[in-house]
């Protein structure tokens, strides 16, 4: 552990950019160019300095700042493994974002307002990545909420946007009580906020002689980060951010919505040490990973379809931390910030993207009896390429599930393939595509687990019959979604499935009951002044 006073020149970056964001705005014309070149410049300088210190990571091993406070409670930095990866990506993505505005948003008169709430928000994202005490954490956290609250309501006319603000206010103050519980509960048990105290304390605890305050604690976390990734049932708001600029819900699908899986993978050692959270995050994170997984098919809404999919995607999330993969954790972060980024801020090219697909299958969709074989054999696929990374169902439960759905992505290609030519050349080529998908998500798993070594907990073994049954029912629930994304358009005549279809394009009306109770008490007609940003 490097300690320096130093150090504190890596907050140069995230404070830059809360200066550019709360700078007086020139009086002249020039004041967008200049907030955006402003903007622009700190931006790309927190790239750098991101890149700088992960080197410096690597090269030292983790960095820590001396705590500027009181007891244990005050300000410091600590930078590992987990939030160096952290920084840059966050960093990289903002500096495109940054760039896309200029561009999105050029002749909008509000572009001086909205680069000054994207850079505070860039800014305090990147502090709750950075801070090394709890308190400084929190404080972050909650800063983070309220600018990206600004950045809802860029258009404050907008009644949607105004719902969608609202409900995520509700659904951020719910995550900063669960927060201010973890304070009260840690500082009880170990005497400091600071990580290096927190960490070097849960190391001592076995899990199962742990008193309540961890459990407590741990459960408050979940909740937490359960809150601030839009899990089911309070994933409403997420649907409904799309009434903001594309590049807040680049930034937010691809960033911040990620803050949730960094407070679990941050405090990791406190929640691995509480069996009942990690059940809660699987169940939890499960259920949610279905539903959004399966709402997201009947969508006419490319940005909706997406938002969906980011529901989906962060309930699998949690899914990996409840078996305790932590580190599948972070590579699916990663894979998915970055992905997400790309998919929002260049959706507006979907129509073209559609033109240019091509559907093999003469009938449209392969055979359902193809579809079957197909899922079979990728799941053999992943069994046998995951034994050979020693990553199985038994000693790495988490990682398993996740490659076994990541190669299940590639079951349509291969259908239809089959479907088309069936012949030996052709079969044996579709599956060696799934065993190569195969073999570079258990190398980046590898890497994954070697690079957060010593950050967060090994990857847990089959804990019993429970995770055994997450495990199993995960699996199949995966591959009944892809099975049935195949079946439903040669059904769609089908009175039933038509009934189905509007159902769960509606979300199965979990949002539309969310926001009539949100309207009868407190309804968007009458605005409060104060909303109204500056």
């Amino acid at each position: 552990m490097v300690e320096s006073a130093s150090l504190w020149l890596i907050a140069v970056g995230p404070a830059s950019l809360a200066l550019v964001g709360q700078l007086p705005s020139p009086s002249s014309g020039m004041a967008a160019t200049v907030r955006l070149a402003a903007a622009r410049v700190a931006a790309t300088a927190t790239v750098l300095i991101a890149l700088a210190t992960a080197w410096k990571v690597v090269a030292f091993g983790p960095l820590r700042t001396g705590l500027i406070g009181w007891h244990g409670v005050g300000l410091s930095l600590y930078v590992d493994a987990l939030s160096a990866a952290m920084f840059c990506l966050v960093s990289f993505i903002g500096v495109i974002v940054v760039r896309f505005s200029g561009n999105y948003l050029d002749g909008d008169p509000g572009l001086v307002r909205f680069i000054r709430w994207l850079c505070s928000t860039l800014a305090a994202v990147l502090f709750v990545i950075l801070a090394g005490n709890l308190l400084f954490f929190a404080v972050a956290w909650l800063l983070t909420s309220m600018a990206l609250h600004r950045l809802l309501l860029f258009y404050p006319k907008r009644q949607a946007a105004i719902l969608a603000a609202r409900k995520k206010f509700i659904t951020s103050r719910l995550g900063d009580l669960c927060l201010l519980g973890v304070l009260v509960l840690l500082y009880r048990e170990f005497g400091s906020l600071d990580y290096s105290d927190i960490f070097s304390g849960a190391g001592l605890v076995r899990a199962a002689a742990a008193p309540w305050e961890i459990h407590a604690a741990a459960l408050l976390l979940a909740m937490a980060a359960m809150l601030a990734s839009a899990q089911f049932p309070l994933h409403g708001w997420l649907i409904e951010v799309m009434e903001t600029p594309t590049p807040v819900s680049a930034l937010l699908h691809a960033g911040i919505i990620n803050a949730g899986g960094f407070l679990v993978l941050r405090f990791s050692d406190i929640i691995a040490l509480s069996t009942p959270t990690l059940y809660t995050l699987a169940f939890a994170g499960g259920f949610t990973a279905l539903f959004g997984s399966i709402v997201m098919l009947p969508q006419t809404s490319v940005k909706v379809s997406l938002a969906y999919s980011t529901v989906a995607q962060m309930g699998f999330m949690m899914l990996e931390c409840g078996l305790g993969a932590f580190s599948a954790a972070m590579l699916h972060i990663i894979a998915h910030s970055l992905y997400k980024a790309h998919a929002f801020l260049s959706s507006g090219s979907v129509i073209d993207l559609a033109r240019a697909s091509w559907t093999p299958s003469p009938g449209g969709q392969p055979h359902p009896a193809r579809m079957a074989i197909s899922i079979v054999a990728v799941l053999l696929v992943t069994a046998v390429v995951g034994a050979a990374f020693g990553t199985t169902i038994t000693l790495k439960p988490g990682a398993f599930t996740l490659g076994a759905v990541v190669v299940l992505g590639l079951i349509h290609l291969i259908a239809n393939g089959i479907d088309e030519r069936p012949n030996a050349y052709v079969v044996g080529r579709t599956v060696g595509l799934a065993a190569i998908v195969a073999v570079t998500y258990f190398t980046l798993q590898f890497g994954a687990e070697w690079l957060l070594a010593g950050t967060v907990p090994a990857t847990q073994r089959l804990r019993g019959p429970v995770d055994l049954a997450i495990l199993v029912y995960t699996i199949v629930s995966f591959s009944s979604v892809t099975f049935f994304q195949s079946v439903v358009p040669r059904q769609g005549q089908r009175p039933q499935w038509q009934a189905l279809y509007a159902h769960l394009s509606n979300g199965l009306y979990v949002n539309t009951l969310a926001n009539r109770w949100l309207l009868k008490f407190w309804p968007t007609q009458s605005r409060v002044q104060s909303e109204s940003p500056p």
